[in-house]
């Protein structure tokens, strides 16, 4: 079934893209607000940060550069902090120096309790760990706790609307790296058509994403890298060489800038995307894109 159009009203409550961002959305009671840390101070006069709710703290690991993401969920204390006062409390934790951006979900009517905001933090969490571009902070799985099917259908819609406002400010947390997996036979069932790196040392299956082209988990990579092999190549191998097993098989999808940048990750050489991926009737994708023009 085809998706409706979506409304989403962003207010740049700062008049400019990097500060604070309100966002709402038709015939939702939900509301949602992007922070950067450096900003808290500002949002004291945010009334609803002061309710009950769900954040994310957004950052890059110091080690690997990587996005990671921590998800945590805040209730009304006696003092009268909820998210706000939740926030400030990981901005004066040293272990929590990572993080750069918040993104808060709430309501407008104020109507989370408890019971709701665990079951949040709880799908998340998962959902979060299941798409698998960011590194999850959270230590420990947070408790999805007991919901009737009512409560649980009502939630699960707020989420649906929760990841569309996420998108919408730039943050894949719950977006598969591939969105569709093979069907037997071997056919998308998508537009994209799965492509195919095959030499004497690569046997590699890919896709071109939204962001970039997609290389499968269980593609067959090179062992060998050239000597002329491009820096940025080179970069690529160092960074994912932990997600090659000692087969030499990639264990987890990972999305490149570009066909040519997944080619030479495969390879291990200055190799063209557009001339190595080809469809199952050894169409190369260069061919595929002209004949779609």
């Amino acid at each position: 079934m085809e998706k409706r159009a979506k409304n989403i009203h962003l207010f740049l409550m700062d008049g400019e893209s990097t500060g604070r961002i309100k966002c709402t959305l038709a015939n939702w009671t939900g509301i949602s607000y992007k922070i950067p840390r450096t900003m808290l101070d500002k949002a004291k006069d945010i009334v609803p940060l002061s309710q009950t709710g769900v954040y994310f703290l957004f950052g890059h690991s110091d080690d690997t550069d990587e996005p990671v993401v921590y998800i945590g969920q805040a209730g009304v204390r006696k003092n009268g902090n909820g998210i706000l006062g939740r926030l400030f409390e990981h901005k004066n934790n040293e272990k929590k120096d990572y993080w750069t951006e918040a993104v808060v979900f709430t309501t407008a009517n104020d109507s989370f309790g408890q019971t709701e905001i665990s079951y949040l933090e709880n799908r998340f969490c998962m959902m979060a760990k299941e798409s698998n571009r960011y590194e999850v902070k959270n230590e420990i799985e947070p408790t999805r706790g007991n919901i009737t099917e009512e409560k649980e259908s009502e939630l699960e819609e707020f989420i649906d609307y929760s990841k569309l406002i996420m998108g919408a400010l730039g943050y894949k947390v719950f977006e598969p790296i591939v969105k569709v997996k093979l069907i037997e036979p071997e056919v998308p069932v998508d537009e994209e058509p799965i492509l195919y790196f095959r030499s004497k040392k690569v046997d590699a299956r890919g896709q071109r994403t939204a962001d970039g082209f997609a290389v499968f988990a269980g593609s067959k990579i090179s062992p060998v890298i050239s000597k002329a092999c491009p820096v940025s190549t080179i970069k690529n191998r160092e960074k994912y060489q932990k997600y090659i097993n000692e087969d030499g098989l990639l264990i987890k999808d990972i999305n490149f800038t570009s066909p040519s940048a997944a080619a030479g990750f495969c390879g291990g050489s200055s190799l063209s995307g557009n001339a190595n991926w080809k469809d199952e009737n050894g169409v190369s994708l260069g061919n595929l894109e002209r004949e779609s023009m």
